[in-house]
Protein backbone atom coordinates (compact mmCIF):
# COMPACT_ATOMS: atom_id res chain seq x y z
CA UNK A 1 0.00 0.00 0.00
CA UNK A 2 1.14 3.34 -0.93
CA UNK A 3 2.69 5.39 1.83
CA UNK A 4 0.03 8.09 3.44
CA UNK A 5 -2.51 6.56 2.46
CA UNK A 6 -3.54 4.60 4.91
CA UNK A 7 -7.12 6.56 7.11
CA UNK A 8 -5.32 8.68 10.07
CA UNK A 9 -8.76 10.13 11.58
CA UNK A 10 -12.90 10.11 11.15
CA UNK A 11 -14.87 13.04 11.91
CA UNK A 12 -18.64 13.74 12.28
CA UNK A 13 -20.54 16.60 12.06
CA UNK A 14 -24.34 17.24 12.23
CA UNK A 15 -26.09 19.47 10.01
CA UNK A 16 -30.02 20.81 9.33
CA UNK A 17 -30.75 22.37 6.17
CA UNK A 18 -33.68 23.84 5.52
CA UNK A 19 -36.48 22.74 2.98
CA UNK A 20 -38.32 24.85 1.20
CA UNK A 21 -41.57 23.95 3.21
CA UNK A 22 -42.45 20.93 5.60
CA UNK A 23 -43.33 17.60 4.07
CA UNK A 24 -45.88 15.40 5.03
CA UNK A 25 -46.29 11.65 4.72
CA UNK A 26 -48.01 8.61 5.87
CA UNK A 27 -45.75 7.92 9.13
CA UNK A 28 -45.47 11.88 10.17
CA UNK A 29 -43.42 14.58 8.81
CA UNK A 30 -40.40 16.33 7.76
CA UNK A 31 -40.16 19.19 10.14
CA UNK A 32 -39.00 21.88 7.18
CA UNK A 33 -35.22 20.47 7.36
CA UNK A 34 -33.49 17.75 6.87
CA UNK A 35 -30.76 16.25 9.77
CA UNK A 36 -27.78 15.03 8.47
CA UNK A 37 -24.09 13.72 9.59
CA UNK A 38 -21.30 14.18 7.64
CA UNK A 39 -18.77 11.77 8.36
CA UNK A 40 -15.28 12.77 7.22
CA UNK A 41 -12.43 10.22 6.74
CA UNK A 42 -8.93 11.71 6.54
CA UNK A 43 -5.96 9.30 5.27
CA UNK A 44 -2.30 10.57 6.09
CA UNK A 45 -1.25 12.92 3.67
CA UNK A 46 -4.73 14.83 4.88
CA UNK A 47 -7.08 13.84 1.98
CA UNK A 48 -10.83 13.57 2.63
CA UNK A 49 -13.41 10.98 1.86
CA UNK A 50 -17.34 12.14 2.61
CA UNK A 51 -20.25 9.95 3.55
CA UNK A 52 -23.64 10.89 5.29
CA UNK A 53 -26.46 9.84 7.01
CA UNK A 54 -29.70 10.87 8.16
CA UNK A 55 -30.45 11.73 11.86
CA UNK A 56 -27.83 13.39 14.03
CA UNK A 57 -26.66 14.88 17.47
CA UNK A 58 -24.37 14.14 19.56
CA UNK A 59 -25.42 10.45 20.09
CA UNK A 60 -24.81 10.01 16.27
CA UNK A 61 -21.16 11.90 16.35
CA UNK A 62 -19.98 9.77 19.24
CA UNK A 63 -21.09 6.46 17.22
CA UNK A 64 -18.96 7.38 14.23
CA UNK A 65 -15.80 8.33 16.57
CA UNK A 66 -16.42 5.16 18.33
CA UNK A 67 -15.17 3.19 15.21
CA UNK A 68 -11.99 4.94 14.95
CA UNK A 69 -9.91 1.69 16.17
CA UNK A 70 -11.67 -0.17 13.56
CA UNK A 71 -10.29 2.69 11.39
CA UNK A 72 -6.73 3.91 11.79
CA UNK A 73 -4.73 2.70 9.82
CA UNK A 74 -7.17 0.99 7.32
CA UNK A 75 -6.58 1.06 3.80
CA UNK A 76 -9.96 2.95 2.28
CA UNK A 77 -9.47 1.17 -0.38
CA UNK A 78 -9.93 -2.53 1.33
CA UNK A 79 -13.71 -1.98 0.94
CA UNK A 80 -14.47 -5.99 1.81
CA UNK A 81 -12.30 -5.71 4.50
CA UNK A 82 -14.40 -3.29 6.28
CA UNK A 83 -17.48 -4.19 5.57
CA UNK A 84 -16.41 -7.47 7.70
CA UNK A 85 -15.01 -4.67 10.15
CA UNK A 86 -18.01 -2.81 11.12
CA UNK A 87 -20.65 -5.67 10.18
CA UNK A 88 -19.58 -8.79 11.91
CA UNK A 89 -23.00 -10.36 11.69
CA UNK A 90 -22.51 -11.50 15.52
CA UNK A 91 -21.57 -8.40 16.50
CA UNK A 92 -24.47 -6.40 14.43
CA UNK A 93 -26.94 -8.61 16.83
CA UNK A 94 -26.04 -6.23 19.32
CA UNK A 95 -25.55 -3.04 17.74
CA UNK A 96 -26.67 -3.03 14.04
CA UNK A 97 -23.81 -0.83 12.08
CA UNK A 98 -25.62 -1.10 8.88
CA UNK A 99 -26.30 2.69 8.08
CA UNK A 100 -23.41 3.30 10.49
CA UNK A 101 -21.06 1.47 7.78
CA UNK A 102 -22.85 2.60 4.91
CA UNK A 103 -21.64 6.60 5.71
CA UNK A 104 -18.05 4.96 6.18
CA UNK A 105 -17.78 2.88 3.09
CA UNK A 106 -19.35 6.39 1.39
CA UNK A 107 -16.19 8.20 2.72
CA UNK A 108 -13.78 5.79 2.05
CA UNK A 109 -15.10 5.43 -1.48
CA UNK A 110 -14.89 8.73 -2.22
CA UNK A 111 -11.26 8.81 -0.26
CA UNK A 112 -10.17 5.54 -2.19
CA UNK A 113 -11.30 7.48 -5.90
CA UNK A 114 -9.48 10.51 -4.84
CA UNK A 115 -6.04 8.71 -3.98
CA UNK A 116 -6.51 6.24 -7.07
CA UNK A 117 -8.11 9.24 -9.61
CA UNK A 118 -11.08 6.77 -10.29
CA UNK A 119 -14.89 7.63 -9.86
CA UNK A 120 -17.01 5.60 -7.10
CA UNK A 121 -18.83 3.98 -10.16
CA UNK A 122 -15.73 2.79 -11.63
CA UNK A 123 -15.07 0.85 -8.40
CA UNK A 124 -18.46 -0.58 -8.97
CA UNK A 125 -17.42 -1.87 -12.41
CA UNK A 126 -17.96 1.40 -14.55
CA UNK A 127 -20.69 4.21 -15.55
CA UNK A 128 -23.27 2.74 -18.29
CA UNK A 129 -24.59 5.81 -18.41
CA UNK A 130 -23.96 9.75 -17.27
CA UNK A 131 -26.96 10.70 -16.13
CA UNK A 132 -29.78 9.35 -14.26
CA UNK A 133 -33.44 10.57 -14.65
CA UNK A 134 -35.39 11.09 -11.18
CA UNK A 135 -39.46 11.39 -10.64
CA UNK A 136 -41.07 14.67 -9.54
CA UNK A 137 -41.36 13.37 -5.89
CA UNK A 138 -45.03 15.34 -4.50
CA UNK A 139 -45.52 15.82 -1.58
CA UNK A 140 -48.56 16.85 0.61
CA UNK A 141 -46.91 19.93 2.43
CA UNK A 142 -47.57 22.67 5.18
CA UNK A 143 -46.68 25.97 4.74
CA UNK A 144 -43.36 27.12 5.44
CA UNK A 145 -43.10 29.62 8.41
CA UNK A 146 -42.53 32.82 6.07
CA UNK A 147 -45.61 31.85 4.21
CA UNK A 148 -44.04 31.38 1.02
CA UNK A 149 -44.32 27.78 -0.35
CA UNK A 150 -46.31 24.76 0.47
CA UNK A 151 -49.96 24.27 1.87
CA UNK A 152 -50.43 21.51 -0.82
CA UNK A 153 -53.28 19.54 -0.50
CA UNK A 154 -56.01 19.46 -3.02
CA UNK A 155 -55.45 17.63 -6.68
CA UNK A 156 -55.51 21.09 -8.31
CA UNK A 157 -52.85 22.42 -5.93
CA UNK A 158 -50.91 19.06 -5.89
CA UNK A 159 -50.75 19.53 -9.90
CA UNK A 160 -49.68 23.34 -9.79
CA UNK A 161 -46.63 22.32 -7.69
CA UNK A 162 -45.73 19.15 -10.24
CA UNK A 163 -45.94 21.74 -12.95
CA UNK A 164 -43.58 24.34 -11.53
CA UNK A 165 -41.24 21.47 -10.87
CA UNK A 166 -41.88 19.83 -14.05
CA UNK A 167 -40.87 23.43 -15.59
CA UNK A 168 -38.15 24.20 -13.52
CA UNK A 169 -36.62 20.77 -13.28
CA UNK A 170 -38.05 19.02 -16.50
CA UNK A 171 -39.73 15.91 -14.84
CA UNK A 172 -41.51 13.55 -16.78
CA UNK A 173 -42.60 11.13 -13.98
CA UNK A 174 -44.32 12.27 -11.18
CA UNK A 175 -44.64 10.45 -7.41
CA UNK A 176 -46.75 11.37 -5.22
CA UNK A 177 -46.37 10.51 -1.28
CA UNK A 178 -49.81 9.80 -0.48
CA UNK A 179 -51.26 7.56 2.69
CA UNK A 180 -51.02 11.08 4.74
CA UNK A 181 -54.96 11.51 3.89
CA UNK A 182 -57.61 9.15 3.16
CA UNK A 183 -57.17 6.96 0.63
CA UNK A 184 -59.95 8.29 -1.90
CA UNK A 185 -58.19 11.89 -1.60
CA UNK A 186 -54.83 10.16 -3.50
CA UNK A 187 -57.03 8.43 -5.81
CA UNK A 188 -58.27 11.97 -6.82
CA UNK A 189 -54.73 13.47 -7.08
CA UNK A 190 -53.79 10.69 -9.16
CA UNK A 191 -56.08 11.03 -11.48
CA UNK A 192 -56.01 14.68 -11.54
CA UNK A 193 -51.80 14.35 -12.04
CA UNK A 194 -53.03 11.75 -15.20
CA UNK A 195 -55.12 14.59 -16.61
CA UNK A 196 -52.74 17.61 -16.47
CA UNK A 197 -49.71 15.33 -17.71
CA UNK A 198 -50.78 12.91 -20.21
CA UNK A 199 -47.87 12.00 -21.35
CA UNK A 200 -45.69 11.62 -18.36
CA UNK A 201 -45.56 8.73 -15.91
CA UNK A 202 -47.02 8.14 -12.44
CA UNK A 203 -46.54 6.36 -8.98
CA UNK A 204 -48.29 6.57 -5.93
CA UNK A 205 -46.88 5.54 -2.39
CA UNK A 206 -48.86 5.39 0.66
CA UNK A 207 -45.42 4.27 2.72
CA UNK A 208 -47.22 0.60 3.63
CA UNK A 209 -50.15 2.36 5.95
CA UNK A 210 -52.76 1.08 4.14
CA UNK A 211 -54.46 -2.88 4.61
CA UNK A 212 -54.66 -5.42 1.77
CA UNK A 213 -57.74 -4.63 1.12
CA UNK A 214 -57.69 -0.84 1.21
CA UNK A 215 -54.72 -1.64 -1.23
CA UNK A 216 -56.85 -3.91 -3.60
CA UNK A 217 -59.40 -1.30 -3.77
CA UNK A 218 -56.97 1.87 -4.22
CA UNK A 219 -54.99 -0.46 -7.38
CA UNK A 220 -58.11 -0.90 -8.73
CA UNK A 221 -59.33 2.63 -9.05
CA UNK A 222 -55.98 3.81 -10.49
CA UNK A 223 -55.41 0.60 -12.77
CA UNK A 224 -56.34 2.79 -15.94
CA UNK A 225 -53.60 5.41 -15.05
CA UNK A 226 -50.32 5.67 -16.51
CA UNK A 227 -48.52 3.91 -13.48
CA UNK A 228 -44.83 2.60 -13.77
CA UNK A 229 -46.09 0.87 -9.81
CA UNK A 230 -47.61 0.99 -6.99
CA UNK A 231 -45.07 1.09 -4.07
CA UNK A 232 -45.66 -0.41 -0.71
CA UNK A 233 -49.22 -0.31 -0.67
CA UNK A 234 -49.46 -2.25 2.76
CA UNK A 235 -46.77 -3.92 4.87
CA UNK A 236 -44.93 -7.18 4.99
CA UNK A 237 -43.40 -9.42 2.42
CA UNK A 238 -46.88 -11.73 3.12
CA UNK A 239 -49.23 -8.10 2.38
CA UNK A 240 -47.36 -7.05 -0.51
CA UNK A 241 -47.48 -11.02 -1.74
CA UNK A 242 -51.40 -11.10 -1.43
CA UNK A 243 -51.57 -7.79 -3.32
CA UNK A 244 -49.18 -8.28 -5.92
CA UNK A 245 -51.29 -11.64 -6.94
CA UNK A 246 -55.02 -9.28 -7.45
CA UNK A 247 -53.28 -6.18 -9.05
CA UNK A 248 -51.86 -5.73 -12.67
CA UNK A 249 -50.01 -2.71 -11.75
CA UNK A 250 -46.43 -3.58 -10.66
CA UNK A 251 -45.32 -3.56 -7.22
CA UNK A 252 -42.21 -1.70 -5.59
CA UNK A 253 -40.54 -1.41 -2.15
CA UNK A 254 -37.83 0.23 -0.63
CA UNK A 255 -39.51 -0.76 2.88
CA UNK A 256 -39.68 -4.30 3.31
CA UNK A 257 -36.67 -5.64 0.87
CA UNK A 258 -34.16 -4.20 2.52
CA UNK A 259 -31.38 -6.59 2.94
CA UNK A 260 -30.05 -9.93 1.52
CA UNK A 261 -32.11 -12.19 3.33
CA UNK A 262 -35.12 -10.59 2.64
CA UNK A 263 -33.99 -10.40 -1.23
CA UNK A 264 -33.62 -14.02 -1.37
CA UNK A 265 -37.20 -14.70 -0.34
CA UNK A 266 -38.61 -12.04 -1.93
CA UNK A 267 -37.21 -13.44 -5.51
CA UNK A 268 -37.67 -17.06 -4.75
CA UNK A 269 -41.31 -16.28 -4.30
CA UNK A 270 -41.76 -13.43 -6.49
CA UNK A 271 -43.56 -11.27 -3.82
CA UNK A 272 -42.37 -7.73 -5.33
CA UNK A 273 -41.65 -6.58 -8.48
CA UNK A 274 -39.61 -3.82 -8.58
CA UNK A 275 -37.12 -3.26 -5.22
CA UNK A 276 -35.81 0.39 -4.60
CA UNK A 277 -32.37 0.02 -3.63
CA UNK A 278 -30.91 2.65 -0.56
CA UNK A 279 -27.08 3.82 -0.40
CA UNK A 280 -27.71 3.94 3.18
CA UNK A 281 -30.69 1.41 3.92
CA UNK A 282 -29.12 -1.15 2.22
CA UNK A 283 -25.75 -0.85 4.64
CA UNK A 284 -23.54 1.03 1.74
CA UNK A 285 -23.42 2.06 -2.14
CA UNK A 286 -21.54 -1.24 -2.86
CA UNK A 287 -23.96 -3.38 -0.86
CA UNK A 288 -26.86 -1.81 -2.79
CA UNK A 289 -24.96 -2.21 -6.21
CA UNK A 290 -24.81 -6.52 -5.44
CA UNK A 291 -28.67 -6.10 -4.75
CA UNK A 292 -28.60 -4.59 -8.13
CA UNK A 293 -26.87 -7.58 -9.99
CA UNK A 294 -28.62 -10.47 -7.87
CA UNK A 295 -31.97 -8.69 -9.07
CA UNK A 296 -30.46 -8.58 -12.85
CA UNK A 297 -29.64 -11.80 -12.52
CA UNK A 298 -33.22 -13.08 -12.19
CA UNK A 299 -35.11 -10.77 -14.21
CA UNK A 300 -35.92 -8.24 -11.96
CA UNK A 301 -36.10 -3.91 -12.17
CA UNK A 302 -34.17 -1.82 -10.05
CA UNK A 303 -35.08 1.65 -8.71
CA UNK A 304 -32.80 3.88 -7.05
CA UNK A 305 -34.35 5.09 -3.19
CA UNK A 306 -34.16 8.71 -1.48
CA UNK A 307 -33.90 8.47 2.16
CA UNK A 308 -33.83 12.52 2.82
CA UNK A 309 -30.36 12.88 0.97
CA UNK A 310 -27.90 16.25 0.93
CA UNK A 311 -25.42 16.41 -2.20
CA UNK A 312 -23.19 13.72 -0.80
CA UNK A 313 -25.63 11.01 -0.37
CA UNK A 314 -26.90 12.18 -3.70
CA UNK A 315 -23.67 11.67 -5.13
CA UNK A 316 -23.65 7.86 -4.58
CA UNK A 317 -27.27 7.51 -5.44
CA UNK A 318 -25.95 8.82 -8.68
CA UNK A 319 -22.84 6.59 -8.78
CA UNK A 320 -25.19 3.74 -8.16
CA UNK A 321 -27.57 4.82 -10.91
CA UNK A 322 -24.64 4.82 -13.15
CA UNK A 323 -23.43 1.65 -12.62
CA UNK A 324 -26.75 -0.34 -12.46
CA UNK A 325 -27.65 -2.29 -15.96
CA UNK A 326 -31.53 -2.72 -14.82
CA UNK A 327 -32.31 0.54 -13.55
CA UNK A 328 -35.75 0.33 -15.49
CA UNK A 329 -37.01 3.60 -13.58
CA UNK A 330 -35.75 7.13 -12.68
CA UNK A 331 -35.22 7.62 -9.28
CA UNK A 332 -36.48 9.02 -6.52
CA UNK A 333 -34.76 12.14 -4.67
CA UNK A 334 -35.71 15.36 -2.00
CA UNK A 335 -33.07 17.10 -3.26
CA UNK A 336 -35.04 19.67 -4.72
CA UNK A 337 -37.20 20.40 -1.79
CA UNK A 338 -33.91 21.90 0.21
CA UNK A 339 -33.22 25.52 -0.48
CA UNK A 340 -29.20 25.13 -0.19
CA UNK A 341 -26.94 22.70 0.20
CA UNK A 342 -23.63 21.56 1.91
CA UNK A 343 -21.82 21.39 -1.42
CA UNK A 344 -19.17 24.19 -3.15
CA UNK A 345 -21.40 26.25 -5.46
CA UNK A 346 -25.36 25.98 -6.29
CA UNK A 347 -26.87 22.43 -5.69
CA UNK A 348 -26.70 20.23 -8.42
CA UNK A 349 -28.92 20.79 -11.47
CA UNK A 350 -31.64 18.54 -13.12
CA UNK A 351 -31.49 18.71 -16.88
CA UNK A 352 -34.67 17.50 -18.55
CA UNK A 353 -35.46 15.58 -15.22
CA UNK A 354 -32.03 14.66 -14.75
CA UNK A 355 -28.73 14.77 -13.15
CA UNK A 356 -25.41 13.79 -14.57
CA UNK A 357 -23.06 11.56 -12.73
CA UNK A 358 -20.16 13.63 -11.24
CA UNK A 359 -17.09 13.58 -13.37
CA UNK A 360 -14.62 14.10 -10.49
CA UNK A 361 -12.57 11.40 -8.25
CA UNK A 362 -14.28 9.46 -5.51
CA UNK A 363 -18.09 10.62 -5.40
CA UNK A 364 -16.90 13.67 -7.54
CA UNK A 365 -18.38 16.28 -5.46
CA UNK A 366 -16.45 19.28 -3.27
CA UNK A 367 -18.02 20.10 0.41
CA UNK A 368 -18.18 23.33 1.73
CA UNK A 369 -16.69 23.59 4.80
CA UNK A 370 -17.96 27.12 5.46
CA UNK A 371 -21.76 25.69 4.58
CA UNK A 372 -21.10 22.84 7.34
CA UNK A 373 -20.16 25.09 9.69
CA UNK A 374 -23.31 27.31 8.90
CA UNK A 375 -26.05 24.70 9.01
CA UNK A 376 -24.14 22.73 12.09
CA UNK A 377 -25.08 26.02 13.97
CA UNK A 378 -28.14 25.91 12.62
CA UNK A 379 -28.76 22.59 13.78
CA UNK A 380 -27.70 23.79 17.30
CA UNK A 381 -30.40 26.38 17.17
CA UNK A 382 -33.08 24.69 15.51
CA UNK A 383 -32.29 20.70 17.06
CA UNK A 384 -33.71 17.58 15.38
CA UNK A 385 -37.16 16.53 15.12
CA UNK A 386 -39.03 12.94 15.69
CA UNK A 387 -39.64 12.19 11.96
CA UNK A 388 -42.69 9.61 12.90
CA UNK A 389 -44.38 12.53 14.37
CA UNK A 390 -46.66 15.32 12.90
CA UNK A 391 -46.17 18.65 14.10
CA UNK A 392 -49.71 19.56 12.86
CA UNK A 393 -51.69 16.59 14.96
CA UNK A 394 -49.77 16.60 17.89
CA UNK A 395 -51.91 13.66 19.90
CA UNK A 396 -51.61 11.63 16.36
CA UNK A 397 -49.21 8.39 15.96
CA UNK A 398 -48.30 6.30 13.14
CA UNK A 399 -50.03 2.71 13.31
CA UNK A 400 -49.91 0.65 10.50
CA UNK A 401 -52.37 -0.17 9.08
CA UNK A 402 -53.57 2.94 8.98
CA UNK A 403 -56.90 3.69 10.47
CA UNK A 404 -56.95 7.49 11.58
CA UNK A 405 -55.93 10.18 8.28
CA UNK A 406 -55.13 13.51 8.47
CA UNK A 407 -58.08 16.45 7.77
CA UNK A 408 -57.37 17.88 4.12
CA UNK A 409 -58.36 21.57 5.39
CA UNK A 410 -55.52 21.80 7.28
CA UNK A 411 -52.44 23.60 5.25
CA UNK A 412 -50.45 25.06 8.38
CA UNK A 413 -48.56 23.36 11.09
CA UNK A 414 -51.19 23.69 14.09
CA UNK A 415 -53.87 24.49 11.55
CA UNK A 416 -52.85 28.42 12.15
Amino acid sequence: MKPGTRIADIRATTVAVPLEAPLRHANGAHWGRFVRTLVEVIDEEGRSGWGEMGGGGESAEAVFLAMKPYLVGHAPLQLEQLRWKLMNPTASLYNNRMQIHAAIEMACMDLAGKQHGLRACDLLGGAIREEVPFASYLFYRYTSEDGRAGGEVTPDEIVAHARALKEKHGFKVHKLKGGHFAPDHDIEVMEALAQAFPDDRLRLDPNGVWSVEESLRVAEAIRHLPNDYLEDPTWGLEGMRRVRERITIPTATNQVVVNFEQLAQCIRHSLVDVILLDTTFWGGLRQAYKAGTVLETFQFSAAVHSSGELGIQLASMLHLGAALPNLNFAADAHYHHLVDDILVGEPMAYRDGAIAVPTGPGLGVEVDREKVRQYAEHFREVGGYTYDRDPGRPDWFAMVPETRFADPSVKSVGGT
